[in-house]
């Protein structure tokens, strides 16, 4: 059976589906006059400044929590594992071709973003929701395949959003403090509950509080590295931009293999393209559709472009990626070169919240998945199987899960593809109208300014 379904995974993850999510990401890039680039500064500053929060308009949580909530489920155990998984596999240039994906990845975020507002329902609750299903249904007008990604989602938030999340933890806990799996599954599914079980309004409080720290921790202890070892930095960074093209560091210097490796963790880091962040910028308070695209982009600049970062050039510093080690052993190996002790207690540390807050993102993708198949009074009972599942993956060996996993996630992006594509021209009149909006409102910020001044 692992046989079989590595190798539907295999193919399902293969050089078309990479292909079409990059070139998905460059069209859209160039359709918006690279937006991600120029208007950077401007969505960062959307996103995390207070006072441009949308507390007036329609939806539950704010700019910042529906950030927070994407990345919760994307900042996850693929910015410890997934990258060493990259460079095992890909060599350092591997690391490269993950921030060439999330660079263009940025367009495709803000395409799903823009979309999940502009086509959200308000549900019986009184709630917003959206996502794929709802752009595919309502805009492409194509509810086969929104039902398609409703059935490919619900299924694989189980996986790689649970159960696959609840074993790294019990395994890391296991390996570094001797804590036994059950008592972790415990543990985890006692929290998780108390999170998911309040809904959206719970999870975006818990996420705006938690993301942030757990993400600082991390990167605090990968600065810490670098600033140390300022001198090697240099020849490390070479070697990753170098290697992008020649593919030296593996035995045959095979360049397509370093490209699919560093593509594929990417998208399995950042999650551009798979459809899933844009269900929770369904749920932001905000006027524009453009407005919240914006701040839903930011989230693979920080997962990818400063997350798997520090992860990636710790490791081909630490150049102990050509023995035995990988996955998370070889990140915790190569911070503990470092730091001693305390590299491999910073990751440890760093894989038990990463899976955490993905445990807690995802269960919201899953629920809302499901919701649209069967209706909003069937979430509470995909609820508790989902607290339930938290607890098997912890004490279960998961290898059937993980491939699962796999191939569910490369099914969600299908239909999700198509629907960007089809409605690349609704976002292209989306943005228009928002810039223009934005444009007009810095210019009267500089006039109150100056009002002030004088």
């Amino acid at each position: 059976m692992n046989e079989i379904l590595d190798a539907i995974s295999g193919f399902v993850w293969g050089p078309p589906t990479l292909i079409l999510i990059v070139g998905t990401g460059l069209y859209l890039t160039f359709r918006l006059g690279f937006l991600q680039f120029r208007v950077l500064p401007y969505a960062l500053k959307l996103a995390f400044s207070p006072s441009k929060q949308d507390k007036k308009s329609k939806g539950d949580i704010s700019h910042y929590q529906a950030l927070t909530t994407a990345m919760a489920a994307t900042i996850g155990t693929g910015n410890i594992v997934g990258v060493a998984t990259a460079v095992v596999l890909g060599g350092p240039g591997a690391v490269f071709w993950m921030w060439l994906s999330a660079l263009f990845g940025m367009a495709t975020k803000y395409a799903e973003a823009i979309l999940a507002v502009k086509y959200r329902v308000t549900n019986s609750k009184g709630e917003m929701s959206g996502g794929p299903m709802y752009y595919l249904e309502r805009g492409l007008k194509a509810k086969w395949l929104g039902v398609l990604f409703a059935i490919f989602g619900a299924c694989a938030a189980f996986g790689i959003g649970n159960m696959v999340q609840s074993n790294s933890v019990s395994d890391a806990l296991e390996r570094s403090f001797n804590i036994p799996g059950w008592a972790t599954g415990i543990i985890l599914t006692v929290l998780v509950g108390l999170v998911i079980l309040g809904g959206i309004k719970s999870i975006g409080r818990v996420t705006a509080f938690f993301v942030p720290i757990m993400a600082a921790l991390y990167v605090l202890g990968g600065l810490i590295i670098i600033i140390m070892n300022l001198d090697i930095v240099p020849a490390a960074i070479g070697l990753i931009f170098s290697d992008a093209f020649t593919g030296s560091a593996l035995g045959g210097g095979i360049l397509g293999t370093v490209i699919r490796y560093g593509v594929a963790r990417g998208v399995f880091s950042n999650e551009a393209g798979l459809g899933s962040a844009p269900i929770a910028a369904a749920a932001a308070k905000t006027d524009y559709p453009g407005r919240q695209a914006l701040v839903s982009m930011t989230q693979v600049f920080i997962d990818t472009v400063i997350v798997c970062s520090i992860t990636g050039i710790t490791i081909v510093m630490a150049n102990m990626y050509g023995g035995d080690l990988s996955g998370g052993d070889l990140t915790a190996a190569s911070f503990g070169k470092f730091l001693g002790d305390f590299g491999g207690m910073i990751v440890t540390i760093g894989i038990v919240l990463f899976a955490f807050s993905t445990l807690v993102g995802w269960s919201y993708y899953g629920e809302k998945c499901f919701g649209y198949l069967f209706s909003e009074k069937a979430i509470p009972y995909y609820r508790i199987v989902f607290v339930a599942a938290v607890f098997y993956g912890a004490v279960e060996k998961l290898s059937v899960v993980w491939a699962i996993s796999d191939i569910m996630n490369a099914l969600m992006a299908a239909p999700n593809l198509i629907g960007l594509l089809g409605l690349s021209g609704v976002v292209v009149y989306e943005t228009k109208k928002f810039l223009k909006v934005a444009k007009e409102e810095k210019e009267q910020e500089k006039a109150q300014k100056a009002g002030r001044s004088a």
